[in-house]
């Protein structure tokens, strides 16, 4: 009986130590974020430990499979190596997950998600991957990695020790009774005896996004991950595809067309297209944003079409690329953008604007190899790249690439004098991504991650107004449209309300140029990035139809509407109101105005029928 209890006793004792290391790793994600868990409260603080303690059991239940064997096989024998192999499984775990923690906790800040499988798509190109973290946070990273695995090493170690030590041979039949207890680990990994097994649902309990996210445990959402490909199956599926299809095209066959005669005065003009990086709605004065941030681009807004209800489709750049030159939308947890095979198939904006005899060119300070930029580009038909090889290495800040104010200089000693028209050329600034450094005046100081963020695009912000008041000296601006937008919006500033409520993806469009008919003028349309390249070929006389989710901006109707897509999560937008749904909760987190029904069912129909088409795509 006695050799009985001392094994039990080490299942028992080995599977509470992972307990408690997720529990600190839950603690340390906590404190790493103190600002944010200050906001949620002791109790809905106490709770994410509460109700995250499923998710942890069923990892640690994984955990535990093989360990539990190797004490099967201790009935027959007291060889030391099964105490040898019982340490070195767990210290290669601790150091791996407590790297995964450190990951985690690093690019939560940047990214809005716990770690999932996402992160692995950048190790190509591991030192862009990382430009999202300051030195600071890596090197506090590091410190923290080595001690919390060295800490959980000895803990683990000596437990082994001390329990493997004490285990003698026994009568077979107790090998039975802990192959039993090895099979039972099936229930606590599947959380319980239901139908559905545990996932991240079962986690969620509050209306504060960031409780939710602290309730998950970030190896078992990373395992996960990695296990549950889509293998062509579309988990967004609500409709049958049919009445998906019609859901949507009720309302978007009513948007494709729109009197344009009198937004150009031309119909080749030369087209600048300027997106800047992260640019966000709440930093834009002239938005009802705070006032002070963009001055130029607020002035500017004065002297050309203001878009004031515009919006990105996705998050990230690698999202917002495409939806800007393919008119298409973004993948809630996918990247398009990194699937050369599938991006052949687009529909591209550039090569269309080549077919009309178009030079085009496309400008960016970094690494156009980050996130498969380069390919998707090649893809597009554009064979005229300027990137971060053109420039020396000291205007480049210590992550990203090439200072906003040299990259623009080049932009602008490329485009000096007369020029061969039309040319389409594409400009991608990126001072105003994280870590924000650039060579001159902070405005708002960088004592704060946001005042770093307000200084970096009152940076850009100079930058570009330069780059207009030289434009508008050019003896081809009067042939001229340059478009301004934003590749995606951002967290900061903080807002008020839902984390991914249309406030973080409104962004600004402004289009300027001798080539505008129209001039200080407002376009209320609520449109989004999917939006501009069907637009924009409309304006040229030219066919659009290969970009199927887009729709006519100018096309004034009641009916216009805005979807965006995050991760497992989708909102969608109309004059009519705001509905935003969580795939992951499997719940509605944000519902205004009235109608939100037929929100409700475009935003899904949408979300479905882009994820399809994704999947069909070769």
């Amino acid at each position: 009986m006695k050799t009985f209890k001392n094994r039990f006793l080490f299942n028992c004792n080995y599977f509470l130590l992972w307990i408690v290391y997720f529990v600190v790793a839950r603690l340390f994600f906590l404190l790493f974020y103190f600002e944010k868990t200050e906001e949620l409260g002791l109790s809905t603080t106490l709770k994410t430990f509460i109700y995250g303690l499923r998710l942890d059991i069923s990892f640690a239940s994984y955990l535990c499979f093989i360990p539990f064997v190797l004490i099967i096989f201790s009935v027959f024998t007291r060889s030391k190596k099964i105490e040898s192999i019982l340490k070195w499984y767990s210290i290669i775990l601790i150091i791996v997950l407590s790297l995964l923690l450190m990951i985690d906790a690093s690019l939560y800040q940047s990214w809005g998600t716990r770690l999932d499988a996402a992160f692995l798509k950048y190790l190509n190109t591991p030192k862009l991957m990382i430009a999202s973290v300051t030195n600071f946070q890596l090197i506090s990273g590091v410190i923290f990695w080595i001690l919390i695995s060295f800490f959980f090493i000895k803990i683990f170690t000596r437990k082994i020790t001390k329990r493997i030590e004490i285990l003698e041979k026994a009568y077979w039949m107790q090998s039975i009774v802990f192959l039993l207890i090895t099979a039972a680990l099936i229930v606590p990994i599947r959380g319980g005896l239901q139908t559905i097994p545990v996932n991240q649902s079962n986690v969620y309990f509050s209306s504060k996004m960031f409780a939710n996210h602290a309730s998950i445990n970030y190896a078992w959402n990373f395992a996960n991950a990695l296990t549950h490909k889509s293998d062509g199956q579309n988990p967004y599926k609500f409709f049958k595809k049919e009445v998906a299809k019609n859901t949507i095209n009720k309302i978007k066959n009513t948007l494709l067309v729109a009197d344009t005669d009198r937004v150009l005065n031309t119909t080749k003009p030369n087209v600048i297209l300027i997106i800047w990086e992260s640019l966000t709605a709440k930093v834009v004065g002239s938005l009802g944003g705070e006032p002070t941030v963009t001055q130029n681009l607020n002035t500017l807004s004065k002297e050309g079409m203001l878009f004031t209800n515009f919006y990105a489709n996705g998050d990230r750049t690698d999202k917002g690329i495409p939806a800007i030159l393919s008119g298409y939308y973004p993948q809630p947890t996918k990247s398009i953008m990194k699937r050369p095979n599938k991006t052949r198939s687009l529909p591209m904006f550039p090569q269309k604007m080549i077919d009309l005899g178009y030079a085009t060119s496309f400008y960016h300070g970094g690494d156009l190899n980050f996130g498969n930029m380069n390919t998707y580009l090649r893809n597009a038909g554009i064979t005229n790249f300027i990137d971060g090889t053109d420039f020396d290495q000291k205007d480049w800040n210590s992550k990203w690439g090439v200072h906003d104010r040299v990259f623009m200089k080049r932009f602008e000693n490329d485009l000096k004098g007369n020029q061969k028209e039309p040319f389409f050329k594409i400009a991608l600034t990126l001072t105003s991504h994280e870590p924000f450094e650039f060579p001159e005046e902070y405005k708002f100081g960088k004592d704060t991650e946001e005042n770093k963020f307000r200084s970096a695009h009152a940076y850009t912000d100079k930058v570009i107004g330069d780059f207009i008041a030289f434009a508008k000296k050019q003896p081809w601006y009067d042939n001229t449209l340059i478009v301004i937008l934003s590749d995606h919006g951002h967290r900061s500033p903080k807002h008020d309300g839902v984390f991914n409520s249309p406030k973080k993806f409104k962004i600004p469009m402004l289009w300027l140029g001798g080539a505008l008919n129209n001039k200080g003028i407002e376009i209320s349309t609520i449109a989004s990035q999917v939006d501009l390249p069907f637009t924009l070929l409309s304006l040229l006389n030219t066919s659009n139809r290969e970009f199927i989710f887009s729709k006519n901006i100018f096309n004034s109707s009641d009916k216009q509407y805005a979807h965006y897509i995050f991760n497992k999560g989708y909102g969608t937008i109309s004059k009519d109101g705001v509905f935003v749904y969580d795939y992951m909760g499997k719940k509605t987190i944000l519902e205004t105005g009235k109608n939100t029904k037929s929100l409700d069912s475009l935003g899904k129909a949408i979300t479905q029928n882009a994820f399809q088409d994704f999947l069909m795509r070769k």
